[in-house]
């Protein structure tokens, strides 16, 4: 298999088995369902684990302990099923246990409905952790970002959530899975690993309780962990920042529409773009090259309120404005309600 058309969710899937996952828990839901079908399919084949657990909840905690023995093992889920897995995930970021989540979004809140979404970006549990978070723009990054998380999971002991549109999951786009990324070599020999008594390097039992260890972990993890992946797994695409009137900031399948709308625009205005392929780290250095000539940042999101556009105010710093751009009374974000916008604040800002 090289160059395929194949569905985003099938991608997923397919980008997992390539990066030798051991084992899949998850529970069925709309946008996802895929996922968990191509690999109830796959997995015994390779003779590894696929089971359908009775909840994410319990999904969620059969991941863990599936790390905690030493298995590479992912789940997939929309945001419904996300916000159950919370408490699990803090364990395992404070634990050290690494592990791939899935998150194809749909609309809330709660059970929402099954608009496609971009609604899951202020990951949140009990717990004073953050995990990375990859933001795919494309089937072909989706590819690519699933099958790397495994590597970053491993690398520095944590859950790795990749974050998708519900569009992108149900997108069919080419995809060559001979441009995959190169597999890591400095990953470190499991010590994260559950053992027995007698078997030496390895963690023979793991407590999180007030006090030791949970501060020491929790301080290593702020003071030696979020350093080095800050260092290096921040990812963005720019340009056209330096000299920009305005910028667009946007992720996922509302940066296609706004890279769309930037075309479609007929103005003699400059406008930069800034699009974040990770949530956390956020990439802030991009920000700091708009130049002094930039009047606002326009954030497109799939969503209403807006929730990138907190992490862009930020990263501005009250330089200039930031204004949100999201879905209407109609229905989800689209190109034409970004154009609309760029339109309406050019005119006023002419006038």
């Amino acid at each position: 298999m090289a160059r395929v058309l194949i569905k985003g969710n099938e991608v997923i899937a397919e980008a997992a088995l390539r990066a030798d996952v051991d084992a899949f828990f998850g529970y069925p839901i709309t946008p996802q369902n895929e996922v968990p079908e191509y690999l109830a399919r796959e997995l015994p084949k390779k003779g590894k684990v696929f089971l359908q657990s009775e909840s994410e909840l319990a999904g969620i905690n059969m991941v863990l302990g599936a790390s905690a023995a030493g298995a590479r093992v992912m789940t997939s889920s929309s945001g419904p099923g996300l916000c159950l897995m919370l408490e699990a995930i803090s364990s395992m970021a404070l634990t050290r246990l690494p592990a791939v989540i899935i998150d194809v979004m749909r609309s809330g809140p709660g059970a929402g409905d099954l608009a496609p979404a971009q609604e899951d970006w202020k990951l949140s549990g009990n717990g004073a952790y953050k995990i990375p978070i990859l933001l795919p723009g494309n089937v072909q990054e989706l590819a690519n970002m699933v099958y790397e998380a495994f590597d970053i999971a491993d690398q520095y002991g944590t859950p790795v959530l990749v974050l998708a549109d519900g569009m992108l999951g149900q997108m069919m786009e080419p995809v060559d899975f001979e441009k995959l990324p190169l597999r890591r070599t400095n990953l470190p020999d499991k010590p994260w690993r559950m053992a027995s008594v007698s078997e030496k390097g390895y963690r023979t039992q793991m407590q999180l309780t007030f006090g030791k260890p949970l501060t020491e972990f929790t301080d290593r993890f702020e003071n030696e962990t979020m350093p080095e992946i800050k260092k290096n797994e921040t990812r963005y695409e720019a340009f056209g920042l330096e000299d920009a009137d305005i910028v667009v900031a946007a992720y996922g399948t509302a940066a296609r529409m706004a890279k769309a709308a930037i075309k479609e625009l007929h103005t003699d205005k400059k406008i930069g773009f800034i699009r974040p392929m990770t949530a956390w780290p956020f990439p802030e250095e991009p920000f700091r090259q708009i130049g002094k000539s930039c009047k606002a940042v326009i954030c497109p999101e799939i969503n209403t309120i807006g929730q990138m556009i907190d992490d862009v105010r930020i990263a501005v710093n009250g330089r200039m404005p930031v204004y949100h751009v999201g879905n209407t009374k109609t229905g989800p974000l689209n190109t034409e309600n970004v154009v609309r916008a760029l339109e309406a604040y050019l005119k006023e800002e002419v006038k």
